[in-house]
């Protein structure tokens, strides 16, 4: 995977600015510009097809009747040589095409596609391989949240420059320039614009060069919301905001903890030397330095501002604890990148899970021709062989991070391929694999840490050994109470008055036993067959240490756990023990793992809200990562926390010793205020281009709290809904639907005909309870939606979600995303944010 590493922050006036073109930056080949003739692969065909890269509009283009575009920002991984050998296999061709191929996986209206090239030459395939990854680091670099202010801001010229000049004269005449507004949906009249337009040529030439165009565009972006802002800060020192006054904002605005001399660095970043007579002669400090309004400007935008401060962290948490406190980032059927009755089985599920910080996958298990093979069963779905999966497990597992990986197997196999299994794992994972003797193995009192257990490979999956011991000590325990009841019951009784009615008992019990063996007999059931014996390698039983799979009995006195035990619940299971038996769950999960998985006869693949799950604190809690929708927006909000690292740690509440505070019921009110949108996404054909005709022009905002059920009744008070506040209850599974937690969503006003600077400047009020302060398990989403849509239906234009309890508070700008939770590279909402408490 490329890393962005060598992008760095440069936001503060007077750093050096970058060259005009990031293309000729990175020093890209004219060759490829002009293009090269490549070998095209595809599942149909083999061709020879022109290739070449627009750095500017950062672009790989390519001979196609459907297209041929692919935007660098839409490409998720580039894999070049060695890397690609499982798809050279796949097309059956010669091993000499490996090391000249290079293979882009990107998404394009919703769906993943691979473009799969083979260079000509050893230098082609170089120069390619250079290029493209260079490009692709700085595209990932402007993805992952806001910041390189400077950067952002050539790619943004150079690339609306490049589509602008049609006739690729280098200047841009005022029908261009009026291209271009329409383009980026820009709300100002014709005669506004040639105002415009005049007041950037300067120099009177009717047309305007690159340098005209970046003053043109800089009035185009004028921010007069931050101004009003900046005023009110500034205004009690004769308009300059000064380290006092912006130390103020800090604290009293933006809720600041940070200290004095992290702010006065901070400070220092957008602050600008004053050389006013009093100071021309004393050091550059604070007091003698000011933040202008573009300093502020950059300072609200940048990461020293970032409303999800965590995001850009490291791993931080405390990894000692047992791994029963965790939460862990998992995918159910991750072998499946489509339908569930007839999608294809394939190896990029886990490739893609694996680097999204995935730390649970999952494999379903059946016998093949020679060795075990992976697909959904009783389906059409494709087949895939296990050793290919593994591989690419073992390749790809510790890449994001360094804890340990979770493999939840469906084991449907005979003895002789599960062992067959052992050796493909202990082959393929070496020293790596956890296992231990099923004989003489010390008992486990605690499990081991994410600390502990890194850079290691757990198999869970069902022991059936342990499954009939379980079963046996729970059928000899009902037997026994079931005695100790009738014995009571006969000790209570009073002695019968005539042996006629002890022969009436009698009589009627012989009568019932001969219907039930009639009814047998009409079934084909006279004889009960002896139940099968296990079928259960011993070997593959050894693998199975810290997560051996069981059935739940519930969670009465009479049934005991190891540590180690884990099962799985399907989410109406789940749902049927959150209501009758929450307590016991969150009691169990302090201790023990239990995973979460969807309900399996909804085929559209449609995934839960996994924080209902979560608040129960069950770990495992299982999505499809092919499916992107609500409940994968939320897991991925969630496991953006820690430096990624795929583990969180739960809340005090739901960890041991947390008993007393999950007796804390509070009420809030998050109070946010939507003040504006910034170059808001236009939507893009099955080509990746953009709709210019069906331009976005009447946004509005809908801001949404997606709450669990911790309580019978949520908190919603008559003021809320009368002002426009919507409540949808909790649901439960159906064969079309997935299980929801409680919502509460308030919508702005449209506004009309703008989607490059629409100002809003409404204030919302959502009200939520909460339990335990757990108020990282309630998730607020953002989504800019299209007016006269279904909102229903539709897809939102773009959206940003984050745990609640992860928002900074104050004046924020929120990075935007695509569906698919891409950032766009240029789009923000700007918003003010508040929670208050409700005495």
């Amino acid at each position: 995977m490329v890393k962005s590493d060598n992008i760095k922050e440069n936001t503060h006036p007077g750093a050096p600015q970058l060259p005009g073109s990031v293309g000729n930056d990175l020093e890209i080949p004219e060759a490829l510009k002009k293009g090269v003739m490549m070998t095209k692969i595809s599942d149909k065909k083999e061709k020879q097809a022109l290739f070449r890269i627009d750095p500017d509009e950062g672009r790989i283009h390519y001979e196609s009747r459907t297209g041929g575009i692919v935007p660098i920002e839409t490409i998720k991984e580039l894999r070049t040589g060695a890397d690609c050998r499982y798809y050279r296999l796949q097309f059956k061709l010669p091993e000499d095409t490996e090391d000249r191929w290079i293979t882009a996986i990107y998404i394009l209206e919703g769906t993943y596609k691979t473009l799969h090239m083979i260079a000509p030459t050893r230098d082609v395939f170089h120069q390619w391989d250079v290029a493209l990854k260079k490009l692709y680091a700085i595209r990932q670099g402007l993805m992952n949240g806001l910041g390189n202010v400077e950067i952002r801001r050539n790619v943004w010229e150079r690339q609306y420059w490049k589509g602008a000049d049609e006739e690729g004269d280098q200047v841009l005449d005022f029908d261009d320039v009026e291209r271009l507004c329409t383009r980026l949906n820009v709300n100002l009249t014709t005669d506004q614009l040639r105002k415009l337009f005049k007041e950037a040529d300067t120099q009177n030439r009717g047309h305007l060069e690159f340098e005209d165009f970046q003053n043109f565009v800089k009035v185009l972006k004028r921010r007069p919301e931050i101004e009003v802002i900046y005023g009110r800060m500034s205004s009690a020192n004769g308009g300059t905001l000064d380290f006092k006054e912006f130390a103020k904002f800090m604290s009293e605005i933006q809720k600041s903890t940070l200290g004095t001399d992290q702010l006065k660095s901070i400070f220092s970043k957008y602050a600008t030397p004053q050389r006013t007579p009093e100071a021309a002669d004393a050091p550059s400090n604070e007091s003698s330095s000011a933040m202008t309004l573009d300093g502020f400007t950059s300072f609200l935008s940048s990461p020293d501002n970032a409303v999800f401060s965590e995001q850009s962290r490291p791993i931080w948490q405390d990894m000692t604890q047992p791994i029963s406190e965790y939460y862990i980032s998992s995918s159910h059927n991750t072998y499946l990148v489509g339908h569930q009755l007839v999608g294809v089985s394939t190896i990029e599920g886990y490739i893609r899970a694996l680097l999204h910080s995935c730390r649970s996958v999952e494999l379903d298990i059946y016998d093949g021709d020679e060795e075990p093979m992976i697909y959904h069963g009783k389906t059409l779905t494709s087949k895939v062989s296990l050793r290919d999966i593994c591989q690419a497990i073992a390749k790809y597992a510790f890449i994001t991070s360094p804890y340990p990986l979770l493999i939840s197997a469906e084991v449907h196999c005979g003895v002789r391929q599960q062992e067959k299994m052992v050796d493909i794992m202990n082959e393929v994972f070496g020293e790596s694999l956890i296992q231990a003797p099923v004989e003489g193995r010390p008992k486990i009192t605690v499990l081991p840490s994410p600390e502990d257990l890194k850079h290691k490979f757990l198999l869970k999956a069902k022991n059936l050994y342990v499954v009939d011991q379980l079963a046996a000590v729970q059928e000899q325990k009902a037997a026994e109470k079931a005695a100790a009841q009738k014995q009571a019951i006969l000790e209570a009784e009073p002695p019968s008055s005539t042996s006629s009615s002890s022969d009436d008992v009698a009589a009627i019990k012989e009568g019932i036993k001969d219907l039930k063996t009639k009814w047998r007999k009409m079934r084909g059931k006279d004889a009960k067959p002896e139940k099968p014996r296990v079928k259960m390698s011993f070997r593959l039983a050894s693998l199975l240490v810290y997560t051996v799979g069981v059935k739940c009995h519930g969670f009465s006195a009479d049934v005991e756990y190891a540590p180690e035990h884990i099962f799985s619940l399907s989410e109406n299971t789940a749902n049927r023990l959150l209501k009758a038996s929450m307590t016991e769950l969150v009691k169990h999960n302090q201790t023990h793992l239990t995973r979460v998985y969807p309900k399996g006869t909804r085929v559209n693949s449609t995934n839960f809200e996994p924080h209902r799950f979560w608040a129960a604190g069950s770990q495992v809690v299982a999505i499809n990562w092919q499916t992107f929708d609500l409940g994968y927006m939320i897991n991925q909000a969630m496991f953006q926390r820690n430096g990624r690292s795929g583990f969180v740690l739960k809340p005090e509440a739901l960890r041991s010793g947390g008993e007393d505070l999950m007796k804390k019921r509070t009420k809030h009110f998050f109070d946010v205020t939507i003040i504006s949108a910034q170059q808001l996404p236009r939507l893009r054909d099955s080509r990746g281009e953009e709709i210019i005709e069906k331009s976005i022009v009447d946004p509005f905002v809908e801001v949404s709290l997606h709450i669990p059920d911790w309580t019978h009744s949520p908190f919603l008070p008559e003021s809320a809904t009368a002002a426009g506040a919507k409540y949808y209850p909790s649901t439960d599974a159906t064969t079309t639907s997935a299980t929801s937690a409680r919502t509460v969503s308030f919508s702005t006003k449209v506004i009309k005909n703008n989607g490059f600077n629409p100002v809003w400047q409404e204030e919302l009020c959502l009200p939520f309870d909460c339990v335990g302060d757990m108020k990282e398990l309630i998730f607020v989403e953002f989504a800019v939606r299209q007016n006269g849509k279904d909102d229903d239906d539709d897809e939102p234009i773009a959206l940003y979600c984050t745990p609640l309890g992860c928002l900074e508070r104050g004046f924020r700008h929120l990075p935007l995303h695509d569906s698919q939770l891409s950032q766009h590279l240029f789009s923000t909402l700007f918003v003010q944010i508040n929670v208050r408490d409700v005495e």
